[in-house]
């Protein structure tokens, strides 16, 4: 450690070990499987990692004439007995993978015996990168719109700043350059450490940000004391992760994750910073840009990338997946007319089949429900397609219909009707909704005037499970739901998991999933 250390603004460096006996460290290490360490302890046994991963090693016990240096430590006798070279410990743990054992005894030589010494922030953030390739689901993600801003002009009178619908300008990305604006827009007292990993399923780039409140960035900072003699906040540390999707215009950002126990208003607000400094960091001279949330989150990193990535599938949801399928090429353009009955075609088609029995009515009910589940979902919604979408919750917003011709009344006085409305105004997906459409629009406001007076019954429907819209799908084509009257919103077309529904569509980005 630095005898003398001054308050800064720079971000840890990689090179920062802390202890290997520190709990946090051993909880971390413990949740990768036995093959997973070895594979990563060979990693950091590799040349180029070899600057941030040193392992312990024997050090020279006698010199060339014979003489022992006594103040060098005897460790012959430990449980794990220190390595000569880098090649004997990388062959030690080719030889593990070849053997058998349990994972505890990995994670005891790694923190007992090569890495004694401690592991720096460059290996505990290769240790939750694997973790995060292993268990894809263990993060929840929410996606963001990277929007372009419209400045004012000089004449201008009003300098309100517009969001640019319209244009199709992606920022420039350069990892070193966006690091260190970032980390101008990180307080003064929190250090953070970056982290860049691409990993082989997604084609995305992950970026991890490990957050600890201290003025330092030296040791010191994650001892067991600080210079105030209280204990060290790496306990209370906060990781969060940003994932930036091969050329798509948007960002996921992931809840912040505590090491020891915060409370949740210092992980929202770490990820409020976090997401308020992004778009600063990407914006240039006269180029500013905003992120937008799509009121889109799942723990499903693909079904993320489906619904807002670089693919064909983002607009095309639902039924309108058959349009995505890059085998087929198909385009709504196409003029796809039906085999007429009587026709040539349709009667050499079917000519070497035999006359089938008259279905009854419950096969031909069935029939009919697999074929408007089709039609509806088209190539989506698939159980085993590994996109699914955990949680939906929508909120019904429009007064109730009219009976025989004549609407309910709102029989409620002004005090309830109040209460109700400050009742919305708490409401957590409310508020996320009104985060969501930002400006929201003066013609809803209208409306809501209009149908101040009908009675509005307030309707919250939550759909979980591990793949929500399949399971929907699979409803339909039981017979159990309607597909013919069903809203599009629950075939997944909209791209949402958040949303209000007002006049039969969906508000979460006012009826579009783009």
């Amino acid at each position: 450690m630095s005898r003398l250390s001054i308050a800064t603004k720079s971000r840890l460096p990689s090179s920062l070990r802390v202890e290997s006996s520190n709990t946090a460290v051993v909880k971390t290490i413990s949740r990768l499987s036995r093959e997973a360490l070895i594979l990563l302890a060979l990693d950091w046994l590799d040349g180029q990692s070899l600057a941030f991963t040193a392992p312990y090693l024997s050090p020279p016990r006698a010199d060339d004439d014979g003489n022992n240096d006594n103040n060098i430590p005897d460790d012959s006798t430990d449980l794990y007995p220190p390595c000569k070279s880098i090649d004997e410990l990388r062959e030690l743990y080719t030889d593990l993978q070849e053997q058998k054992g349990s994972r505890r005894d990995v994670v005891s030589r790694i923190l007992e015996g090569d890495w004694r010494h401690g592991l720096t922030l460059y290996q505990l953030a290769m240790i939750d990168f694997t973790y995060l390739d292993e268990h894809p689901t263990s993060q929840k993600w929410t996606a963001y719109r990277i929007q372009p801003l419209i400045l004012p002009d000089k004449n201008a009178q009003d300098d309100v700043v517009k969001v640019d619908e319209k244009s199709l300008n992606l920022p420039r990305f350069h990892p070193s350059t966006f690091l260190q604006s970032l980390q101008e827009q990180v307080l003064p007292d929190i250090k953070a450490h970056y982290h860049f990993s691409r990993p082989k399923k997604f084609p995305l780039l992950l970026l991890r940000i490990f957050a600890i409140e201290s003025p330092y960035n030296t040791e010191l900072a994650l001892s067991g004391l600080n210079a105030s003699g209280n204990t060290t906040n790496f306990s209370s540390s906060r990781t969060i992760y940003l994932a930036f999707p091969n050329g798509s215009p948007a960002l996921y950002i992931t809840r912040a994750q505590a090491t020891g126990p915060i409370s949740h208003g210092e992980s929202k607000s770490l990820h409020s910073l976090i997401a308020n400094g992004v778009p600063q960091a990407l914006s240039r001279p006269r180029e500013r840009y905003t992120l937008k949330p799509t009121s889109l989150v799942s723990r499903n990193l693909e079904a993320i990338l489906d619904k807002s990535g670089s693919g064909r599938s983002n607009a095309a949801g639902g039924g309108w997946s058959i349009y995505a399928n890059e085998k087929d090429k198909r385009s709504p353009l196409d003029s796809v007319l039906p085999t007429p009955p009587l026709s040539r075609e349709s009667s050499l088609a079917g000519g070497g089949q035999k006359r089938q029995r008259p279905l009854t009515q419950h096969q031909r009910a069935a029939k009919r429900a697999k074929t408007v589940a089709k039609a509806r979902f088209g190539d989506s919604a698939i159980v085993t397609d590994g996109k699914g979408i955990e949680k939906l919750e929508i909120i019904m917003q429009d007064p109730y219909p009219a009976i025989d011709g004549v609407f309910l009344q709102d029989s409620e006085g002004e005090d309830d009707r109040a209460n109700r409305r400050t009742d919305r105004r708490k409401s957590k997906i409310d508020a996320a909704l009104r985060q969501a459409l930002g400006d929201g629009g003066g013609e809803d406001e209208d409306e809501d005037d209009q149908d101040s007076s009908r009675w509005s019954p307030l309707i919250r429907i939550n759909f979980q499970g591990p793949h929500v819209f399949a399971g929907i799908r699979q409803l339909v084509e039981a017979g159990i739901v309607d597909g013919e009257r069903m809203p599009g919103w629950m075939t997944g077309e909209d791209g949402v998991t958040t949303g209000a529904v007002r006049h039969g569509l969906i508000r979460g980005h006012k009826g579009s999933g783009l």
